[in-house]
């Protein structure tokens, strides 16, 4: 079962079980007023295969009535207001999201399945870290979190390793860093740009123009399809009540960023303005992060195997089939 499966990273999970794992069928967790736009394509080729079940993680009597409903021998908990911006607007929110839906749902399993649990990969954020002291950032880092997002999972993660320790809930964590691709939602930084360079493509403005936000911000950056093969990866191997980092070894900045993505437009590059904008800047930003990934390494044989330009290019055209579609 995958909580949040309408949404940018659970749809590539069950895109990558479904093509990838004949022997599972996938349940997928989603609120009644979710948008279908990521699975639609699933549902219509996997059928039988892929089955939703609809309720809300704030809601424990719904949680409840999922589980029940499935009794699923694995569950990937990506669900979560994940925009760290949004989230200094709507604090409260973002912790009833990200921190009672986790409790409702280890509730839900601890209530539910008395001794026999199912695996659960608790996916957690490089965020905990904030700018971190050490880099290339190991687990043992200490937490220093800078927004209420960063907070909130924080708290996630801790819940997953009290309900590991008190009730032997075998729960694997994972804190991943910068992932993007095909799909993500435009309020974050690159497809923010790919949409932008998409539409002035399609308008030829004769000034183009991309907004930013931090130019200076550093990412160690991983395509989100190498990302979910990491979580069914540590599904399997992780080892319970330990935590995992996930991340890519490209590293640039948001300007990089920016210039990577003009130069794959056909309007000129030297045409084109980069500017910052003070409203996607956060009050508290993460200036750099880089991820020690030796001990994920050390229990599965994952690497990311899709470049940076390549998962730009596929974002960027994205973007281009979905405005020429809403044209």
């Amino acid at each position: 079962m995958i909580t949040g499966i309408t949404g940018f990273v659970g749809s590539w999970l069950a895109e990558y079980i479904l093509e990838h794992k004949p022997d599972y069928s996938v349940y997928g967790l989603k609120r009644w007023r979710s948008p279908m736009d990521n699975i639609s394509e699933l549902v219509r080729k996997y059928g039988d295969r892929l089955k939703l079940v609809d309720g809300d993680l704030r809601d424990r009597f719904s949680v409840d009535y999922a589980l029940n409903s499935v009794w699923p021998d694995i569950i990937f908990h990506l669900a979560a207001q994940s925009y760290v911006v949004d989230s200094y607007s709507a604090p409260v929110n973002t912790m009833e999201t990200n921190v009672m839906g986790t409790l409702n749902l280890l509730e839900g399993i601890r209530h539910r399945y008395d001794a026999k649990f199912p695996r659960v990969v608790l996916c957690s954020s490089s965020e905990v870290y904030g700018t971190a002291s050490v880099m290339p950032t190991p687990e043992n880092c200490p937490f220093s979190p800078v927004s209420p997002y960063a907070v909130s999972k924080v708290a996630e993660d801790m819940l997953g390793l009290m309900y590991h320790r008190a009730y032997q809930m075998p729960i694997i964590r994972t804190r991943a860093y910068t992932h993007t691709g095909p799909r993500q939602h435009q309020v974050f930084f690159i497809p923010s740009i790919a949409k932008q360079v998409a539409e002035t493509e399609i308008t030829l403005d004769k000034t183009p123009i991309v907004s930013i936000g931090n130019p200076d911000s550093l990412r160690t950056i991983c395509d989100v399809r190498d990302i979910v093969r990491a979580y069914w990866q540590l599904a399997h191997v992780g080892i319970p009540g330990d935590v995992y980092n996930i991340g890519g070894v490209e590293r640039a900045s948001v300007r990089q960023v920016a210039e990577m993505l003009i130069g794959m437009s056909f309007i000129s590059k030297d045409r084109w303005t980069i500017i910052e904008d003070k409203k996607l800047l956060r009050p508290a930003d993460v200036e750099m992060q880089c991820p020690s990934v030796k001990k994920l390494k050390s229990v599965c044989d994952w690497k990311p195997e899709i470049l940076l330009h390549q998962t730009l290019e596929d974002t960027v055209n994205f973007w281009r089939r979905r405005k020429r579609t809403d044209d």
